[in-house]
């Protein structure tokens, strides 16, 4: 009797930019011509890996952006200048936004800071006392006065 074989699978994750598909595999699942990969590569509109013997290979994400360029062009109407346009406002945009990201952690921290800084100012504005020794008044640290006593004259 032979015991039976298990069956194992393994999943592999793979990053979302990798180039992992051969031209014919991205065309197939963009839904359009090998040529017209190749048309847009030259445009500049997708710019896919290259294996080490030069094979063109595309990415998730490659095949994600070549689908929203057939959505340009066949729904919305757009011609490849407009698709190019796009593209480049939608990558200003993306810039725009984690600059503002950005500004506004360093913003928080700042706020952070200044909020520290004014309860500093408090606490020593508290330690500060006005001190009169002979030639005027002074401003010195409660803790750095040396107690004294004030004879009192009962008569």
């Amino acid at each position: 009797m032979s015991t039976p074989r298990r069956r194992t699978t393994t999943r592999i994750e793979v990053s979302s930019d990798r180039g992992v598909f051969m031209i014919s595999v991205a065309a197939e699942l963009a839904d359009m011509h090998p040529q017209t990969l190749r048309m847009y590569e030259q445009r500049g509109l997708i710019e896919p890996k290259r294996s080490p013997k030069g094979t063109r290979l595309y990415s998730h994400q490659d095949v994600e952006r070549l689908r929203r360029i057939q959505q340009m062009t066949a729904e919305l109407g757009l011609n490849l200048a407009g698709v190019e346009k796009v593209l480049e406002l939608e990558s200003q945009l993306e810039r725009t936004r984690k600059r503002v990201a950005a500004l506004e952690r360093r913003r928080d921290e700042l706020q952070e800071e200044i909020a520290d800084l004014e309860g500093r100012r408090e606490q020593v504005r508290a330690d500060l006392v006005r001190y009169e020794a002979g030639t005027g008044a002074e401003l010195v640290r409660a803790k750095d006065i040396q107690p004294f006593t004030i004879p009192i004259d009962r008569r």
